[in-house]
């Protein structure tokens, strides 16, 4: 019987190393997609000590397109079909920055690479294949604009409000797929990991991130507290066929329709879709 393929985006942070190793574990070949080789190597060559032929590192950045059609293309080469996508990648920018084709970036790699990623990938994909999402609590805080992807000053950027509308359209992107995938037997589901320990929660300043170390992480959840409701999603036989779904401690979470409804979630899907045919791809 052929192995069965895992790609985990983000795969050498906090919650990405548990996610990797469980997944492996679960007996997926798990492909490590990773922006910085140079840090996700350390961290890959420990995971692969005790599985070295069940996983694999390759290069994704998911602010540029050209990156993520490389990985793709990649991928494409060596495997045929993909069992489970983990999107897990997320940044929450210190500062104004903008994408490689020049959208706002905290929207561009939380949302829109994930969105090229994730459709580029449906080829692979078939009846079975689970496509898991990483969003946040802060989803409930975001306010989806017609401007989303326009770079913004570093005078107006505000990190969190931009991380919360992109954890918004994340959410979005989740529903629409869970509904347009569904016959072809896909899942796709969200998970809210809560408030967890890992780099991305850091200020960027020495002192507050320093007595965010001492007074804040030990009362907020491990990585692996945080990785456990996307790990449901991924593994659990019990939620085979369950898409549409937005978990939170690994329970499924009633989202109110006017949510659902919202005039923003048709917005986002124009906006995406216009954004997409400009640069060649037809989704």
């Amino acid at each position: 019987m052929e192995q069965k393929l895992a790609i985990i985006t983000g795969a050498n942070g906090g919650m990405g190393a548990t996610l990797v190793r469980d997944v492996a574990n679960a007996g997926y070949h798990v492909i490590m997609a990773c922006k910085d080789l140079t840090k996700a190597t350390p961290v890959y060559e420990q995971l692969r000590q005790n599985k070295p032929d069940q996983i694999e590192l390759m290069h994704l950045d998911l602010a540029s397109f050209e990156s993520i059609k490389s990985f793709v293309d990649q991928v494409q080469q060596q495997y045929s079909r993909l069992d489970l996508l983990l999107n897990n990648a997320g940044t929450l920018c210190h500062k104004a920055e903008e994408t490689a084709e020049h959208y706002e970036k905290t929207v561009g790699v939380n949302y829109l690479g994930h969105y090229v990623l994730s459709h580029l990938l449906l080829p692979m994909m078939g009846k079975g294949t689970r496509v898991v999402n990483m969003v946040s609590l802060t989803v409930r805080y975001g306010h989806l604009k017609p401007t989303l992807f326009q770079p913004v000053s570093q005078k107006k950027f505000n990190r969190f409000v931009t991380y919360s509308d992109s954890k918004k359209a994340f959410f979005y992107f989740t529903m629409d797929a869970a509904e347009k995938w569904a016959d072809r037997g896909i899942t796709v589901n969200c998970a809210d990991p809560g408030i967890v320990s890992t780099n991305i929660i850091r200020m960027g300043n020495i002192v507050v991130d320093k007595l965010c170390d001492w007074f804040f992480r030990p009362i907020i959840k491990t990585p692996t507290q945080g990785a456990s409701t996307m790990l449901r999603l991924a593994l659990d036989p019990d939620l085979e066929g369950q898409t549409g779904g937005f978990y939170v401690n690994k329970k499924l979470k009633k989202v109110k329709s006017e949510v659902l409804n919202s005039p923003e979630r048709t917005m986002l899907r124009e906006l995406t879709q216009e954004i997409t045919r400009q640069h060649g791809f037809n989704f």
